[in-house]
């Protein structure tokens, strides 16, 4: 059942969470991404079947929450993801981080590491807001959004393009994963697809390379795409969660 639980006077967040045994599973969606995507609901489903504890939710601006997608940052979607985890869960969680949520579940294991029990990434996005977005734009649509604040630039997944705005892009330099040491003392887990077009798979393998750790494995699926949500890497994702989580 859908709840919301108050961040802020101005920030509401919607849930879904699922009692039961821990480590608890909490699922960090992608940019524009909301909690009832194919992945979220079949983890939800495998952790009921298990009896173990499970939550998704919908950072601000996204789904069912409060706020406008303009209005949204890296910061505030981190502070989302504090906020729940540190309101409404108990003890360690293994946190799966699709796309975005692989940036925000590295950001929180940097942070809390003592309350992340394992990380499972898919095709994780670290850094987007600079590597994909700002890096990649010509120096006419830089312009355009130094000047307007916003612009709009088209999206795989939907006839609707996404905005990006200038403020996006410039507290996601205050976020940035690759320039700082990533340490990661607990099993982590990153998959990608080979077909890939959204993330390049360099994004994994670099973030493979740059994180310190003893248990970090990358495991690349011929063909998949970045949605990841055949029934092949569907089972992948829970069989890897069920590892960690074990």
């Amino acid at each position: 059942m859908t709840d919301q639980k108050d961040l802020t006077e101005t920030r509401r967040l919607a849930y879904d969470q699922t009692a039961g045994r821990g480590p608890g599973i909490v699922f960090l969606g992608g940019f524009n991404s909301t909690k009832d995507g194919t992945k979220a609901r079949h983890l939800e489903a495998w952790a009921k079947a298990q009896g173990r504890a499970f939550l998704r939710f919908d950072y601000s601006g996204h789904g069912s929450s409060m706020g406008d997608m303009r209005d949204g940052s890296i910061s505030a979607w981190f502070e989302d993801a504090t906020a729940i985890v540190e309101g409404l869960t108990k003890g360690r969680q293994v946190l799966v981080g699709s796309s975005m949520g692989g940036w925000i579940a590295c950001l929180l294991a940097r942070a809390v590491p003592k309350r992340v029990a394992g990380l499972v990434l898919i095709a994780p996005a670290p850094d987007f807001t600079e590597e994909r977005y700002w890096c990649a734009f010509d120096e006419a649509t830089r312009e355009r959004l130094e000047r307007e604040g916003a612009v709009e630039v088209p999206s795989a997944y939907s006839d609707i393009p996404y905005v990006i705005t200038r403020a996006l892009i410039e507290d996601g330099r205050r976020n940035l994963v690759f320039p700082e040491p990533l340490r990661l003392d607990c099993p982590t887990r990153i998959l990608h697809g080979t077909a890939d077009e959204a993330i390049p798979l360099e994004t994994s393998l670099r973030l493979f390379d740059h994180a310190e750790g003893q248990d970090i494995r990358l495991t690349l699926v011929k063909g998949a795409d970045h949605r990841f949500s055949t029934p092949d890497c569907l089972d992948l994702v829970t069989r890897t969660v069920e590892e960690i989580a074990a």
